[in-house]
């Protein structure tokens, strides 16, 4: 029977793709266990959704859409996504990446060989706090990945959801300090969380408050939510 990589695809959206019309293809399955994160079904779930349905569905979407999302789960963890890339470039459509970076040679490997266009960068927590935040060990493969993006000048973003209670204002100024620090001179975008009761680590509502104006200045900082 054959592999099925996809959870689900969502058809259109404005949102995840800024300034381009995209469908969103889901990745099942993850190689983290965030506390926040209320897509259990799509981290421990088993693809619903074929290749072949994928590329038939965007062949069916060509000249209404621009774009795609590849999102999850984690994508990174498709063996064959370079080759999934190449179909979807055969189509003319443009490609992000929502990663991660815990597999920095699939994201190098997507980089140079031209199979993605733009990549979402989640940088979870600081080191001292990636634990506790992902229940992931391998900060240095994130990291290799945030140095290598900078290092190609390579179009991406940094993004990270924000529990009060887990990263504090403190917490934030440490990773726009190590961005800083790294070179990187983009936008920082912060998101955040949404209580849900289905969180994979049952995480309670927000206790603490966040006061924006400790925020440190040296990046441009952009709430999204």
């Amino acid at each position: 029977m054959q592999h099925k990589p996809l959870y689900d695809i969502t058809p259109f959206t404005l949102l995840d793709y800024p300034d381009h019309l995209a469908a969103i293809f889901w990745f099942a399955r993850c190689n983290m266990r965030c506390v926040y994160c209320y897509n259990r079904d799509i981290v421990f779930g088993e693809g619903e959704r074929s290749e072949e349905e994928a590329i038939a569905f965007l062949e069916s979407r060509t000249g209404l859409l621009e774009a795609v999302v590849l999102s999850g789960g984690e994508a990174t963890l498709y063996e064959d996504l370079p080759a999934f890339c190449k179909k979807i470039r055969q189509l003319k459509f443009k490609i992000k990446l929502d990663t991660n970076g815990l597999n920095p040679e699939m994201i190098r490997r997507l980089v140079e060989e031209n199979l993605v266009d733009y990549i979402a960068l989640d940088y979870k927590a600081p080191k001292e706090r990636y634990y506790t935040v992902t229940k992931d060990k391998h900060f240095d493969r994130f990291s290799k990945t945030l140095n290598f993006l900078i290092s190609q000048a390579f179009p991406f973003e940094v993004r990270t959801t924000v529990h009060n209670d887990l990263l504090g204002v403190e917490e934030i100024n440490r990773i726009i300090r190590d961005l800083v620090k790294r070179g990187y001179t983009g936008t920082y975008y912060l998101q955040p969380f949404v209580f849900s009761e289905h969180t994979i680590g049952k995480v309670k509502p927000e206790q603490s408050s966040f006061d924006q104006s400790l925020l440190s200045s040296d990046l441009k900082v952009v709430w999204r939510r």
